[in-house]
């Protein structure tokens, strides 16, 4: 049997946990639905083990391990903080993190019903976090580049799933993108994957992010695109307002990634629905309905309707 073969169930979890955490070990385990690299488990009311699944080396894992007790005390909403490590035995020869648990429910779930609200919150928290990042922190080989750097994956998303009553919309997006330019300031630092299965709400606005795997140092606009790939309708205005740092090459980048984010989670949901490995179907409603926001902004934008984050509109 193959590592990615493993079947990972509560009983092994328990085994582990007696293995390297005994003290642990009595908690309640229960599975969390969802997950693609690592799959989640519950464990108690406080924390979470993280195992890693489909991740094919360890590197994501130990990049949380390093950066979020960094990151984590300055930031204003919830994030899982490892606790404690678990290390490759013969039992299981893949790394497991014991983490916080962030308590809500992941957005591919549920809906945000107070838009201004999560605006700010998100908003707040992207100023947070997007600070310069040292010398060390680590980069990403497909994520953090300019998005003429990316073509090729936006072109098989592209090929994949937009019908062709909206091509020229959507492919007017990305070309924007591509001609704006690049981010000019110090890389900062950037979680890299925000969208509705990487954020949790409670009380109908955002109250926690999670999963920090992609996290590196690059282009803030990899973040901003969450912007339409996260928030309801209408809200980005209000988010840019708050954020307050993107200027306008910035804000055409992080349309493009939205359009790319959910072109992404709309190949995802498919597969999901044709019942493929890795697929999810929950990502292709939220994938169809932010790039709804995605272009709904392109024709408030040319149109001038909104005028609130400067010369150019983010409605």
């Amino acid at each position: 049997m193959t590592n990615s073969e493993i079947q990972i169930t509560a009983d092994l979890v328990r085994d582990l946990l007696r293995e390297q955490h005994p003290d642990l070990a009595g908690l309640a385990i229960r599975e969390v639905a969802g997950g693609w690299g690592n799959q989640m488990w519950r464990l108690g009311d406080e924390l979470a083990v993280r195992m890693q699944r489909m991740d094919p080396t360890p590197e994501l894992q130990l990049k949380e391990r390093r950066w979020l007790p960094v990151l984590a005390p300055r930031l204003p909403l919830p994030v899982p903080t490892p606790v404690r490590f678990g290390e490759p035995s013969e039992r299981f020869p893949k790394h497991w993190t014991i983490m916080t648990w962030v308590p809500g429910e992941p957005l591919d779930h549920t809906s945000i019903s107070r838009g201004d609200h999560a605006a700010e919150t998100l908003a707040g928290f992207l100023r947070a976090l997007h600070v310069e990042a040292p010398a060390d922190a680590p980069i990403s080989e497909d994520r953090g580049d300019h998005p003429k750097k990316c073509t090729d994956g936006f072109d098989h998303f592209f090929r994949a799933v937009v019908p062709g009553g909206i091509a020229d919309e959507v492919r007017a997006v990305w070309d924007d993108a591509v001609a704006a330019p690049e981010w000019e300031g110090p890389p900062v630092w950037v979680h890299g994957d925000l969208h509705p299965a990487n954020v949790v709400v409670s009380d109908g606005t955002l109250s926690g992010v999670i999963d920090f795997g992609a996290m590196f140092a690059g282009d803030p606009a990899w973040d901003l695109a969450a912007a339409w790939v996260v928030l309801p309708a209408g809200a980005a205005s209000r988010f840019f307002d708050v954020y307050a740092h993107a200027d306008q090459a910035t804000i055409r980048r992080a349309r493009g990634l939205a359009a790319l984010k959910s072109l992404f989670l709309m190949l995802m949901g498919q597969n999901g629905d044709r019942g493929l490995p890795g697929g999810k179907p929950t990502w292709g409603p939220a994938g169809w309905a932010a790039l709804d926001r995605v272009l709904q902004s392109r024709h408030s934008s040319r149109a001038g309707t909104s005028a609130e984050t400067g010369t150019w509109s983010a409605a």
